[in-house]
């Protein structure tokens, strides 16, 4: 095929025409190359290669009909009206056809069983035929190689069967062939039969519910109860006739019956069958419920005759399939699977009853929750080396069974669980049980959430746990970690659980963020994200957006910006349809942007946006979704400029008593408040919460007795939080709407100062005795987090000297903060600035120097605590450097004096007059240099004997600001901190 052009030209090759009519046999083309050839015409713009005729090909083709059949005996079947005379000839061929021959044509094959049954119903010959036929095919459907077509017998009994009195002849024959077990010439038929008997009860309830369906259309007196009784009735009645059936028969064996028929199994693959089916079997009718749920006596036999059975079945199981040779995985694991199905069945939870049916059923029948999971115990540790094959698939059906609230089982049944982790550890090559902790973590918080377990299982596991591990030479260190561990979360989420059907969606959301941070710890990102979304859906239901925004926040965390594909657990329940991280990531930052701004955290949504955007713009290059990103931004920074955004209060509570739960126990934590929440709604809302509370109306903390009280004991007060302002806005000029989102926000410490009296009352110098004790609190996060409080992590307390301290430097750097702003904005109103120096220079405040001195500049201070004099050095400097910075302010109060405000400033002039003299006098001069280009110098200027210091030099950290004709102003601390 040398000719590109001729091969190429598809466009012709498109038309049927221009191919059918070249040449398909070598005698057309040597005819096509005769000049004499006729009617070739139409192949003169065919150019055969110099090969074409020595080139050939055959096709080979097979028809094969999917109606009709080509073999004999079943196509005799099919045509059994045209050829009745050989009717039962054509059955027992049947049961000679291959298998493939026969799941061709199923449908079409049962029809004609059933309507040789149906329409030759005088000939009872025909009626143990088709039975045998139609087992024969329920056999070979279950066959390995044919189970792909178990649907479409299924498929066939419910939507195509129709044959209504077949149930009449095929329960006949049933019976008769149990009827006769004894007859050697039935046995084969008899063991064929019972193995199809799965299928046949579904033909035979099948057809009697047909069966009733036309009765009750046809007859008047069936109306009502059809129509009250809908037919799965029915076959929940037919099925507890042959439930009741089947457990009267197992209800007679006794060993020796089981022993002799296990012995009638002529293969190690057809006692397998038998017991996979069997197991198979009692699970299922385990698990519908065949009876009624307070039909005591029935459900009591039935689960004490299936008992005995499957303790019959477990020592076929040790003695054929449990060497290494012979062992079978799939046996065992639906042994397993059967035991704790059957053991964990509601009708067996005897602490469900009341006391006299407890007693009546133990005495009847015993415990069998203890008897069956003992046995799970013994086959357990039989299995020897295998038991690394059911790790971690056992764990959970095993935690199962110790969840059981029957202390002698569990006792017996959580040692397997060290059983499990020693297996792991000595049989997976890694050294470690990482399969089994990481099932049994899982599989804790779905049985826990779903209702399981309580707090003497914790202690019972704890104490078992530990107690193997200690014994143990090799897990006793890490063994030890993982039972506390255990118990850790165990007591997580025993309080979720509890606290999931409280009121109060705070203490909700408190046990979530608990559960979510221990899996955070153990790296559990499929369970800490579904928790994510659970507190995420709590914080929307209360309107809590930014709290809800930092809660989708940690999940965007964990992606990256990449096009990595999103593994499952990523993606969660209401995810969006993404393939990639990165677009899961955009997804989740769009949603927490929009919950941000409904919370007006119009700072955190620029944040997020800018990272957006340069994804936007330098990795996707979507532009259009970066302009509608920016326009977003814009209306963000007007917000903050513009908007309303009331500050919230900070509370801090304080939970005492032994009366709460354990996450709040003796307890404080800081809240955030709602908008215009005030202190007096807060209280009423933690005692709504808490009504059986006593409120504290003291703010100290409280004594043992209160902590050890089986009461509650609420103490509620506010607490100011301390600002965090980011270094790029400090020195500088920021307006106040931007400064006040930072002094309610991103804030991790907050203060709170009450008066404490320390020693005896002097009454010369009350002062003296009369502390400030001011309480630092710092939360375990900042705020605003994915909780409205956080509890406090750390408290210290300052002394007297070091709250002068701080309070003059406060005052300090409100002086400088309002004349740096009065120097860059001249249009500033004056009346702030007019208000802050009347409180200083005032002749009766006097700064309050005059209350330090009495307290702290004293011989008899000193000399009680010697260590203070820095402190005390530090103060006087302090209030020397007030003067300068009261002297700028006046001066630039006195540059806006306005004719009302003469008289308030010739005051003011007079009074810092005074005060400076006095201050110099004592203190020392401070005088505050510029010089340009370098940084500011401090001179001090010793007058008075109590100060020993000549000059300090302000922090390299602080850079000079320049003010009015070369003034500088720095901020208070500089020189001295």
């Amino acid at each position: 095929c040398d000719e590109k052009g001729d091969l190429g030209d598809n466009k012709k090759m498109e038309d049927a025409k221009c191919y059918l009519t070249l040449p398909c046999t070598k005698t057309e083309m040597e005819e096509k190359e005769t000049p004499s050839g006729k009617n070739l015409h139409h192949l003169t713009n065919f150019t055969p290669t110099k090969d074409s005729t020595k080139d050939s090909f055959q096709i080979a083709t097979l028809i094969c009909s999917t109606k009709l059949t080509q073999n004999v005996d079943l196509l005799g079947l099919l045509n059994w009206r045209s050829n009745s005379q050989n009717i039962a000839h054509n059955l027992r061929k049947l049961m000679e056809v291959e298998g493939g021959e026969i799941v061709k044509f199923l449908q079409d094959t049962l029809d004609a069983l059933f309507n040789i049954m149906m329409e030759m119903s005088e000939n009872e010959t025909y009626d143990f035929l088709v039975f045998d036929a139609l087992v024969f095919i329920i056999s070979l459907i279950g066959d390995i190689k044919f189970q792909h077509f178990n649907p479409v017998l299924e498929t066939y009994i419910y939507k195509h069967f129709s044959a209504t009195l077949a149930y009449v002849k095929l329960t006949k024959v049933l019976n008769c062939y149990v009827g006769n077990a004894d007859d050697s010439s039935k046995t084969e038929l008899l063991f064929a039969a019972l193995k199809a008997l799965k299928y046949l009860f579904r033909f035979i309830v099948q057809s009697r519910i047909l069966y009733l369906s036309g009765v009750a259309s046809s007859q008047h007196h069936w109306r009502g109860y059809s129509s009250a009784c809908p037919l799965s009735l029915n076959l929940e009645y037919l099925s507890g006739i042959f439930v009741a059936c089947m457990t009267a028969i197992l209800r007679q064996m006794d060993d020796f019956h089981y022993s002799h028929y296990i012995n009638t199994f002529k293969t190690r693959q057809d006692i397998i069958d038998f017991l996979m089916e069997t197991f198979i079997m009692f699970k299922d009718l385990i698990g519908k419920n065949v009876y009624a749920a307070d039909w005591m006596v029935m459900n009591m036999m039935q689960s004490r005759v299936f008992l005995r059975a499957v303790n019959q079945f477990t020592s076929v199981l040790n003695r054929f399939f449990l060497d290494q040779t012979s062992f079978e995985l799939q046996l065992w694991n639906n042994y397993f699977h059967l035991a704790v199905a059957f053991l964990t069945h509601e009708s067996l939870q005897l602490e469900t009853f009341s006391q006299a049916k407890r007693n009546k059923i133990i005495k009847k029948y015993g415990d069998m929750r203890k008897e069956i999971g003992f046995k799970i115990r013994d086959m357990w540790y039989n299995l020897g080396p295998h038991k690394i094959k059911f790790i971690p698939a056992m764990v959970g059906p095993i935690l199962e069974v110790t969840l059981v609230p029957e202390p002698e089982l569990r006792k017996a049944t959580i040692p397997i669980f060290f059983d499990m982790m020693q297996c792991e550890f000595n049989f997976s090559g890694n050294g470690n049980f990482h399969m089994f902790e990481n099932e049994l973590i899982t599989k804790l918080d779905q049985e826990v959430e779903g209702g399981r377990g309580d707090e003497q299982y914790k202690i019972l596991l704890e104490k078992l746990l530990l107690e193997h591990c200690r014994k143990h030479k090799y897990l006793s260190a890490s063994g030890e970690v993982f039972a506390l561990l255990v118990s850790s979360l165990l007591e997580n989420l025993l309080d979720y659980r509890t606290i999931m059907h409280d009121e109060s969606k705070e203490n909700r959301m408190s046990c979530t963020v608990n559960v979510l941070n221990f899996y955070k710890e153990k790296k559990r990102e499929d369970i800490y994200i579904r928790y994510l979304y659970k507190l995420r859906d709590l914080h929307t239901d209360c309107e809590n957006y930014t709290e809800a925004a930092y809660t989708l926040l940690l999940h965007a965390e964990l992606l990256q910006w990449s096009e990595e594909p999103c593994v499952a657990h990523l993606l969660q329940r209401d995810s969006y349809c993404v393939y990639s991280q990165q677009e899961l990531k955009e997804k989740l930052y769009q949603e927490i942007i929009s919950f941000f701004d409904r919370g007006k955290m119009w700072e955190k949504a620029i944040q997020l946006s800018k990272e957006l955007a340069d994804m936007y713009e330098n990795k996707v290059f979507d532009y259009e979704g970066l302009g509608n990103l920016l326009k977003k931004r814009a209306t963000f920074y007007e917000n903050i400029m513009k908007a309303m955004r009331p500050q919230p209060e900070y509370f801090a509570v304080g939970y005492y008593g032994q009366g709460f739960p354990s996450f709040l126990r003796n307890k404080i934590f800081i809240y955030r408040g709602k908008e215009y929440e005030r202190r007096e709604d807060f209280n009423l809302k933690l005692l709504t919460q808490f009504p059986s509370a006593e409120k504290m109306t003291s703010t100290a903390p409280p004594g043992e007795e209160i902590k050890s009280s089986p009461k509650q004991y609420l103490q509620c007060f506010i607490v100011k939080p301390v600002m965090n302002l980011p270094p790029s806005y400090k020195d500088k000029p920021v307006p106040e709407q931007i400064l006040n989102y930072y002094r309610a926000n991103e804030v991790q410490q907050f203060t709170h100062s009450r008066p404490v009296r320390k020693g005896e009352k002097d009454p010369d110098n009350e002062f003296a005795n009369m502390w400030i004790e001011r309480t630092t609190y710092t939360t375990a996060y900042s705020f605003p987090g994915i909780l409205k409080w956080f509890e406090v992590k750390q408290i210290t307390t300052i002394s007297p000297l070091e709250n002068a301290i701080e309070t003059m430097e406060l005052t300090n750097e409100k002086i400088s903060n309002i004349v740096q702003q009065h120097v860059w904005d001249r249009s500033l109103p004056v009346h702030p600035l007019s208000m802050l120096l009347n409180g200083i220079v005032d002749p009766a405040v006097m700064g309050g120097y005059t209350n330090y001195e009495k307290a702290f500049f004293t011989e008899k201070y000193l000399q009680e605590h010697p260590e203070d004099q820095d402190k005390i050095e530090l103060l006087k400097q302090l209030i020397a450097l007030q003067m300068p910075l009261l002297a700028e302010g006046i001066r630039i109060h006195g540059e806006k004096l306005t004719e009302q405000l003469k008289p308030l400033h010739d005051r003011l002039t007079a009074c810092f007059k005074e005060l400076k003299k006095k201050v110099e006098k004592q203190y020392g001069v401070i005088t505050l240099v510029s010089i340009p280009g370098c940084l500011v110098r401090l001179s001090v200027t010793s007058v008075a004997s109590s100060v020993v210091s000549s000059s300090s030099t302000s922090s390299d950290s602080t850079s000079s600001r320049p003010g009015s004709d070369g003034f500088v102003i720095i901020s208070f601390y500089v020189g001295f901190t």
